[in-house]
């Protein structure tokens, strides 16, 4: 659920209507919801609580250091990717004893900061990147707890994109290696084997496919236990999906009772980074329609949000739903609603049903809490927007607008050019 709703023909985030953050801070602009924020990842961390756990926020579903401050303030963990996601959660108070560390490239420098921090563990996913932590290790004098990534080779049914469990994936080690590398491990001085992880894919709308990893990282955890390498954590990732035109996923509550089921008397603390489920219904995309441009096949919609503010259109051909700020009644008619950049591929909807709209009308792209801003970029040197929090009947700039300076800032004209 989520408290984006109209009240007197007026889309409201919370209690505050949106024409009013549209008034203070123009348009385009992501306006998120403190309510809903709060209360998905509240339910989202209440659904385990019969097994020992930590939830570990995804932090590259929306990285703002406001989101980041209720994570920490709820007392959950930040799952990172990368040493700006690390500053991130310090930075918004989150303790480094809660974040893990995944991704497949991470440098030497982050290894060192985040060592240097003393976060929970690094997720190992190569055997050169294991090569690499064993010398900092050495080098720092430190004992480094890691895990590794392995790779169950299970297709969680979703956007090839966003596959990441299975063997043409880039992303972990398949079982036959990652048994080597957790006896180099046992063997090295400044390694500390905790864990254990995996991470299957994004935006999955069924159950089988966590219940089968699961299942399998059980099988493994008893073979290393064999060895003699006792883990405490299991870490299963993110990727619990969300409703954006009719996908009905597993309810929190259903995926915590399954996991319960399965690692019931394992003495393992399961680890989980949600970020999609968290964020995802917790933010809108606001955007104004400049112009109206009919053919005799369909209307486009000319709007001054494009793919470098929401990308996941483009991207993904993902689907978000489009409504007016205000209520519309009247016939639909078939449009594409697209952006000012010069790509084809600048579009937030094609061939859609809305309502016949005019120039100047703001409408709301829904569900765009997660992989909106944290992807946007600054193409055709247009600037990245605002970010709004609103908490009730108050709203807050949680990022300003940049200015043109912004673009330009950290670049240097050389001397030869100059005069």
């Amino acid at each position: 659920m989520h408290f984006f709703d109209y009240r007197n023909g007026e889309l409201h985030a919370e209690d505050v209507p949106l024409r009013a953050i549209v008034k203070k801070v123009g348009t385009p602009a992501y306006v998120y919801s403190y309510k809903t924020f709060e209360r998905h990842l509240s339910v989202f961390n209440a659904s385990f609580k019969e097994m020992p756990h930590l939830t570990c926020y995804s932090c590259k579903a929306n990285s703002n250091i406001a989101l980041l401050r209720i994570v920490a303030r709820l007392g959950a963990g930040a799952d990172i990717v990368s040493g700006g996601e690390l500053f991130r959660a310090l930075r918004a108070s989150i303790p480094a004893s809660k974040i893990v560390f995944s991704g497949v490239g991470k440098t030497e420098e982050e290894i060192t900061y985040a060592v240097e921090s003393g976060i929970l563990m690094l997720n190992v996913e190569s055997e050169d990147e294991l090569k690499t932590i064993a010398v900092i290790g050495r080098r720092m004098r430190t004992r480094i707890p890691v895990s590794i990534r392995v790779n169950p080779q299970i297709d969680p049914k979703t956007h090839p994109y966003i596959t990441t469990g299975l063997k043409k994936n880039k992303f972990g080690i398949l079982w036959e290696e990652a048994r080597k590398l957790y006896r180099t491990i046992q063997r090295e001085p400044y390694l500390t084997p905790v864990g254990i992880s995996s991470h299957i894919g994004s935006q999955i709308t069924e159950m089988g496919p966590f219940i089968e990893a699961v299942r399998s990282l059980k099988g493994m955890v008893a073979e290393l236990r064999r060895f003699g390498i006792p883990l405490t954590y299991m870490d299963i990732g993110g990727g619990l999906g969300i409703t954006y035109k009719g996908e009905m996923p597993p309810h929190p509550e259903d995926y915590g009772r399954a996991m319960e089921k399965e690692l019931r008397g394992s003495g393992l603390t399961l680890i989980l980074e949600p970020g999609r489920v968290i964020v995802g219904n917790s933010g809108i995309f606001l955007t104004k329609i400049l112009y109206v441009k009919k053919t005799p096949d369909k209307a486009f919609y000319i709007v001054d949000g494009a793919m470098n503010d929401l990308v996941r259109p483009a991207l993904y051909d993902a689907y978000h739903e489009i409504v007016p700020v205000t209520k519309t009644d009247g016939s639909l008619t078939k449009v594409d609603v697209v952006g000012p950049i010069c790509e084809s591929g600048d579009f937030l909807a094609r061939n859609r049903k809305m309502p016949a709209l005019k120039a100047g009308t703001v409408v709301a792209v829904m569900g765009a809490g997660a992989y909106g801003f944290s992807m946007s970029s600054n193409y055709n040197s247009r600037r990245r927007v605002p970010e709004v929090l609103v908490k009730d009947k108050v709203f807050f700039v949680v990022r300003k607008r940049e200015t043109h300076a912004d673009l330009v800032r950290g670049e240097i004209i050389p001397e030869f050019l100059k005069g």
